[in-house]
């Protein structure tokens, strides 16, 4: 960077009467060229001031305290040059006259940069986010607010303060505090990344931190129903209205993939004609505000047909009569136990045997699969891909079928 040409000069402003002689000092600083004036809140008389000098004149005790406090200011004003070079800022004279006054830009701070991100999403609601989105972010706010507070006793924190030390931190605390796990931890750490990108892009911060922190998460494997465990669940006979009804909206979602917020919401209106004249259920998800759109298997067809009179579904135009989430799992782990299926029952499971049992299992193709559950990429749907040892063992039978009906294999010479 080339030196600028950079000047000071102290000097008494000229007051609206002329005639007084007790004047206020201010400092001029030039840079390039242009100039700023600054008072120093000091005055002194005409008849006692050195205009070239820019000092008082004189021995006396008022004189020496005088220039003694413009030595420290001038002092002071290299300081602020000398801070300015150091942190790569551009120095003119308005920068300088900022800092010393006090009339200094407002820091961006990480709390206020994330809200304002959270409040654009949510003004965004239905257009580019969906509500589930939305949700997340704000739960990503609430707990990097926490961590904040818990690791520097602190409401908020300057941008310019993120360094890779804040995230390693604030995944200890996600782990430790919150007991997130670590896939978890990593899904709050991408959301707060995002919001990172954007001070990095702003250029609030010089570099990214999350530049050596990886955002890796953890292979889960994915749990589902077997077909035996499915059957013998659509089979139990149920004492009690609710378990049958937790049962049926559980097992519709085994045959549609839909999520439970997607059951919950999905009205007689959704389901229309398809392109093969048959009824399809066409949504938008709710996680995702992605398309949906899946013809209705008979099982499927079937549990709506039952609960076409019931009450709450007749009264509200809902396909089914779904209970809170936490009442549904709470009922489930009951239903569980009745149908000796050993697997910890979550209404998420559901979706995962449509992916697994129903579907890719019994030959349908992923990228079908992948459209059903309104993915947006078949890399999704491979997560709840698990092609279970039944299928293989299928698979392989039919294999050794199909060699066995070969003639001329010079192996069946041999073994």
């Amino acid at each position: 960077m080339l030196e600028k040409t950079f000047g000071l000069l102290f000097f008494l402003k000229q007051p609206k009467n002329k005639q007084e002689d007790n004047r206020f000092i201010y400092l001029k600083i030039t840079v390039d060229g242009k100039a700023v004036e600054v008072s120093t809140k000091r005055r002194c008389e005409q008849s006692r001031w050195n205009a070239h000098a820019g000092r008082a004149i004189g021995t006396k005790e008022s004189a020496k305290e005088l220039n003694q406090f413009l030595d420290s200011f001038e002092q002071h004003v290299f300081h602020v040059k000398r801070m300015l070079n150091y942190s790569d800022s551009i120095i003119s004279a308005v920068a300088m006259k900022d800092i010393l006054t006090g009339n200094i830009e407002k820091p961006k701070m990480i709390m206020e940069v994330f809200q304002q991100h959270n409040d654009q999403m949510k003004a965004l609601e239905g257009i580019d986010f969906a509500a589930g989105t939305i949700d997340r972010y704000h739960v990503s706010l609430e707990h990097t607010r926490a961590f904040i507070k818990w690791m520097y006793k602190a409401v908020d924190k300057p941008i310019k303060e993120l360094d890779h030390e804040f995230i390693s931190q604030y995944a200890f605390w996600l782990k430790t505090v919150r007991k997130c796990n670590h896939n978890t931890t990593m899904k709050y750490l991408a959301n707060f990344k995002k919001v990172v990108l954007i001070c990095v892009k702003n250029r609030w911060l010089p570099g990214d931190p999350f530049a050596n922190f990886k955002l890796t998460k953890k292979t889960v494997e994915r749990v589902a129903l077997t077909e035996s465990e499915l059957l013998r669940m659509i089979e139990k006979k149920f004492i009690s209205e609710r378990l049958d009804i937790v049962r049926d909206v559980f097992v519709f979602s085994c045959y549609t993939g839909l999520a439970y917020a997607d059951v919950r919401n999905l009205r007689r209106s959704d389901i229309k004609k398809g392109v093969d004249n048959k009824e399809w259920i066409f949504i938008k998800r709710q996680k995702t505000n992605s398309p949906s759109n899946l013809p209705l298997l008979g099982q499927a067809r079937q549990i709506i047909a039952n609960y076409r009179e019931h009450p709450k579904c007749a009264a509200s135009g809902m396909v089914l009569p779904v209970l809170t989430n936490q009442k549904m799992n709470a009922y489930l782990k009951e239903i569980a136990d009745l149908c000796g299926v050993k697997t910890e029952l979550t209404f998420h499971i559901a979706r995962h045997t449509f992916a697994t049992t129903v579907t890719l299992n019994n030959g349908v193709p992923i990228e079908s699969v992948s459209k059903m559950l309104g993915h947006a990429s078949i890399k999704q749907t491979q997560h709840y891909a698990k092609t279970q040892d039944y299928k293989v063992s299928k698979d392989m039978l039919q294999l050794e079928k199909s060699l066995v009906k070969k003639k001329g294999n010079k192996l069946e010479d041999r073994y």
